[in-house]
């Protein structure tokens, strides 16, 4: 694979989908996952959650070199963090892997580059972890575009 113009960070009911639904398109999509048995079974062009037609879509992407998985992000021009956003104590939003995510693609981040948060979570995360970027790299301030979907 060339390199990739997305990083989807976290592979599972959304971000699996999503990655082989842009490398359909022809984009190149590298996946991240933590889970190293998650990253061999896409590799090897097969599915671990149960989609309708994901099977066949991600088999595609991964044969025609459009999709590709592994432990740790690569430099790119869009970074999707799509990771469980679990609930903790009291129906608290726990948005420790939204931080951790963040985290590890913040050396890969460069003026010009599209940081979405497509995991769910509460209302002020978006400024959390801008603030987070921010704080790390304050060179980004103003240089990169931060979302939320």
């Amino acid at each position: 694979m060339n390199k990739p113009d997305v990083v989807m960070v976290g592979l599972g009911y959304i971000g699996l989908p999503t990655a082989a639904l842009i490398a359909q398109n022809k984009t190149n999509v590298h996946g991240v996952d933590i889970n190293p048995k998650v990253v061999d079974t896409i590799n090897a062009g097969k599915i671990h959650i149960v989609e309708p037609e994901l099977d066949q879509a991600v088999a595609d992407a991964v044969k025609e070199g459009y999709l590709k998985a592994d432990v740790r992000a690569v430099e790119a021009q869009t970074y999707l963090i799509v990771v469980p956003t679990p609930f903790k104590g009291k129906h608290d939003p726990d948005i420790s892997y939204v931080k951790a995510a963040t985290k590890e693609v913040l050396p890969l981040l460069k003026k010009g580059d599209l940081f979405i948060i497509e995991s769910t979570s509460p209302v002020g995360t978006t400024e959390k972890i801008m603030s987070l970027i921010y704080s790390e790299r304050p060179e980004l301030e103003g240089e990169i575009y931060i979302a939320y979907c």
